[in-house]
């Protein structure tokens, strides 16, 4: 399993040492077997595509993330699986110093020794960061499907209407004779 995972991870490394100063562009297919590499997602079918624009300079190196594509999901209403699109840009610096360092979301510090970067980390965290907090399909929120699945949800939400709140609580303040009978016994 390890070299598998080696195998898929392997062209995320981008060596720079031997690269000209300027602007150099490398492309990358992500799919399911990218993220297997990462353990479990939420999402399945993964069709991205992602683009890496290395602007190396004497210094310093810039690198500019863009991530398309679709993945599949699970409605969070209905259950039902859809295809999200995904569209994220992310922006990275990477400067040398005396160690590595990341804790900056913007700035990566390399080793003065280094001659190369991975950089699927950063597409994996795009993917995932992309996704939203609440899944809905988009035709459950057009209207055109999932109508039962509404439904049922209104019929067990709380009331929010203050009479249909006396109501239930006028209900609740009946009791079974039954229990007030026991009731009585802890007084």
């Amino acid at each position: 399993m390890k070299t598998n995972v080696n195998k898929v991870l392997r062209p995320f490394e981008i060596s720079f040492s031997g690269l000209k100063l300027g602007s150099h562009t490398f492309d990358f297919q992500i799919d399911d077997k990218f993220f297997e590499a990462f353990g479990e997602v939420e999402f399945s079918n993964a069709n991205l595509t992602g683009v890496m624009v290395l602007m190396k300079k004497t210094t310093l190196l810039e690198l500019h993330f863009k991530l398309n594509g679709t993945v599949t999901v699970g409605c969070d209403l209905t259950n039902e699986p859809f295809d999200l699109p995904i569209e994220q840009t992310f922006d990275l610096v990477v400067q040398f110093g005396e160690a590595f360092n990341d804790d900056n979301d913007e700035l990566l510090i390399l080793p003065l020794g280094a001659h190369q970067i991975a950089v699927h980390k950063y597409f994996y965290e795009m993917a995932v960061l992309a996704l939203p907090l609440k899944r809905i399909h988009p035709d459950v929120a057009s209207g055109k499907m999932g109508q039962e699945y509404l439904e049922l949800l209104q019929a067990y939400a709380p009331p929010t209407d203050p009479e249909e709140l006396q109501e239930e609580e006028s209900e609740q303040d009946e009791i079974d004779p039954r229990w007030a009978d026991l009731r009585k016994l802890l007084e």
